[in-house]
């Protein structure tokens, strides 16, 4: 569930209140996993880094406390969690992504709009500026860390000026990965019976124009990676014989010729090409 009520989202009716399991009950469940063979967990909430579950101890833990942990236990190599709200972008969080070596450095961080009277009107909470102030303290934090975020355009009452703040928060961050939108208005929300609702072909022409920043980012992104040997998980089958794919630290898909053996273990790549979408690369350690 999510208690945050965006102007523009329909979960806050549709699942509820936010409630948190325990951290005994998250613990327990990764123990078991783990001792099945995973080796990566993801914690998954609709607005995860507000977690609050029972500590056992009479009182509540927040996310970082529960990412510690996590990280304690034996033979479970990676955590992530998504997705985040800017508000709740806590200081043991940001000094987690700091301290804990299995937390990835990647994050998923929706700032939805650059514009402050945009973002009043979805009823977000932060401005822009507070966001790129966030964005500075979590890479100070973690100076490796990969962004990718949500972005939603024409949103209603959507100004021209309104949609280049939205880029140009874009240009100032720098983006790995990101899910763009056109807004649609959700029966029972706010925003669907908004004033100033735009026309599709307003919404469809600004959100190529987005799209077509965001996809130069991720493309320099990957491209920065090859040369570099980074850490992959490989996970499943290529399409090819003989080709496994696996994860990134920064969530990317890499592609490269190994052993059906190396499923489910963390091996050195070096990358020799980058795609749009995915990486190439030799395994140089086994």
């Amino acid at each position: 569930g999510c208690d945050k009520f965006c102007t523009f989202c329909v979960v806050p009716y549709t699942r509820g209140a936010e409630y948190s399991r325990s951290v005994a009950a998250i613990e327990e469940e990764a123990r078991r996993l783990v001792d099945v063979g995973v080796r990566e967990i993801t914690l998954l909430g609709q607005n995860v880094n507000a977690y609050h579950g029972e500590d056992g101890k009479g009182g509540t833990a927040s996310l970082a406390d529960l990412l510690h942990r996590l990280t304690a236990i034996e033979g479970l190599e990676r955590l992530r969690y998504t997705t985040s709200h800017p508000r709740d972008m806590s200081a043991d969080l940001l000094a987690a992504h700091r301290d804990l070596t299995k937390l990835m450095p990647y994050l998923h961080l929706p700032f939805q709009a650059g514009s402050d009277h945009v973002l009043a009107a979805m009823n977000r909470k932060h401005t822009g500026a507070e966001y790129l102030d966030l964005v500075a303290r979590i890479r100070a934090a973690r100076p490796d860390i990969a962004l990718s975020t949500d972005i939603i355009v024409g949103f209603p009452g959507e100004s021209e000026a309104d949609f280049e703040a939205t880029l140009d928060i874009v240009r100032k961050v720098g983006f790995a990965q990101a899910y763009s939108f056109k807004y649609s208005p959700r029966p029972g929300t706010p925003a669907a019976t908004m004033d100033g609702q735009l026309p599709d072909a307003v919404k469809i022409e600004r959100l190529a124009r987005l799209k077509a920043l965001l996809d130069a980012q991720q493309s320099s992104f990957n491209a920065e990676c090859v040369g570099r040997v980074l850490p992959v998980l490989f996970e499943r089958q290529g399409r090819r014989d003989g080709q496994l794919i696996g994860r990134s630290p920064y969530l990317q898909s890499v592609h490269a010729e190994a052993s059906p053996g190396l499923m489910g273990h963390i091996i050195p790549v070096e990358i020799a090409g980058a795609g749009p979408n995915s990486l190439s690369g030799v395994i140089r350690a086994a």
